[in-house]
């Protein structure tokens, strides 16, 4: 079978002679530094995309990801809803929605939250994760609501008791002085997000919300915007609105956090490519002590006609050659480890229950696929200079003492 030259060459370079035993051990290190740094990279990173989209289900999904809402906060209450938002990109479905920061207060404690008025016939993502209750609980007048597990445990209540939420932007005036628009309501229902959400978010009907708020019967705070990726609500805020609306995201509550869970990704991924640039360095130095010893072998190549460009591409190839493999051998054992990795924690005795049980694992292909072509270029990179040097070997200087 036909070989170029350069490669059949590089390639038996790259097996090493018998005698060759440091050599080949420095090049079987290259290979497996770069095979532990790929495998170690796709584990961590396919981790943390798991963690982020958990936090995007548990958080996003339950928060407004978008309000779209006028200058001072309220807007007619329609059944229709506006085509213009609709046919927003990335927005799934609309709602209406009315909203205010609250204080609630049990017999036994106190604590801030976020007051959701819903059309309890509507879909909310509340409802997949409710422990008790139903939304059909929110009637219009009835003055129920539902709370979060946490923020149940914290209030010391259970479904049937009593609950004050008071709403100091809708103060009002008494005898005795200005005080905060409040209202007794029953807790309905629970729900159990897994996630600090549970401490804040209070659902209630939009109508009762609004009186809480001293809305008109005819107002409400926004039109809710359901979004196929919550992340894209950058995008969408550059878009101009009609009739001086007024755009609000999930940014101004969570932003912080995904972007220090985005901050920490990307800092792992640097300090875990660290491992594969190491490995890099010892491909250098095997290629280095390699072509000391192959001088008389290229300058011997070199009489016989081999280019500059052959003896170049002959080291390229042998160098290379560890890092493809390391790299392909990493990705494979990086998507079997992440895969397994719940069973290989169990196995070594890891107690993952006070993160849920398991570690979230969320493959991302094209992630995977820039890691190990990222890996290689890197391996590649690492040949030039010692291939360089091995091509400017001069025949006459290198045979003199041979």
């Amino acid at each position: 079978m036909f070989h170029p030259v350069s490669f059949f060459i590089g390639l038996r370079y790259l097996r090493g002679r018998s005698g060759d035993r440091f050599s080949r051990f420095v090049s079987y290190m290259s290979t497996a530094g770069i095979t532990v740094g790929v495998m170690a990279l796709i584990t961590v990173m396919s981790v943390m995309n798991g963690f982020e989209q958990q936090l995007k289900d548990r958080i996003l999904g339950v928060l407004p990801q978008a309000v779209v809402t006028s200058a001072d906060g309220r807007i007619p209450l329609s059944e229709h809803t506006p085509e213009v938002l609709k046919q927003l990109p990335h927005v799934t479905k609309v709602t209406a929605i009315t909203r205010g920061e609250t204080i609630i207060q049990s017999a036994n404690s106190l604590a801030a939250g976020m007051m959701i008025g819903i059309e309890p016939n509507q879909y909310d993502p509340i409802a997949d994760h409710l422990m008790v209750g139903s939304l059909k609980d929110l009637q219009p007048s009835s003055f129920n609501v539902i709370i979060g597990q946490a923020l149940a445990v914290e209030l010391d209540v259970q479904p049937g008791d009593k609950i004050r939420l008071m709403v100091t932007s809708a103060s009002q005036f008494t005898p005795l002085g200005r005080l905060p628009s409040q209202r007794n309501f029953t807790v309905s229902g629970i729900y159990d997000t897994g996630s600090d959400v549970d401490k804040q978010l209070v659902f209630t009907n939009i109508s009762d919300a609004g009186r809480l708020l001293h809305y008109k019967l005819d107002q409400m705070s926004g039109w809710r915007l359901y979004l196929n990726d919550p992340f894209a609500v950058t995008e969408l805020a550059k878009i101009p609105l009609p009739n001086d609306w007024k755009w609000s995201d999930w940014r101004e509550q969570r932003g912080e956090l995904f972007q220090a869970v985005k901050m920490e990704k990307n800092m792992m991924g640097l300090m875990l490519g660290l491992i594969i640039g190491v490995a890099a360095f010892n491909i250098i130095s095997a290629l280095i002590m390699v072509v000391m010893e192959k001088q008389a072998e290229v300058a011997i190549l070199k009489t016989q006609g081999m280019t500059h460009r052959q003896v170049l591409t002959l080291f390229m190839v042998q160098g290379s050659s560890s890092g493809v493999i390391g790299a392909l051998l990493g990705g494979v054992f990086g998507v079997i480890v992440s895969h397994y990795l719940n069973p290989i924690m169990a196995f070594l005795g890891v107690n993952l229950a006070v993160i849920g049980g398991s570690l979230p694992v969320d493959f991302e292909p094209m992630q995977i696929l820039a890691v190990i072509v990222g890996a290689i270029l890197l391996s590649l990179l690492a040949t030039i200079f010692p291939s360089y040097r091995a091509a400017a070997v001069r025949p006459a200087e290198a045979l003199r003492y041979e």
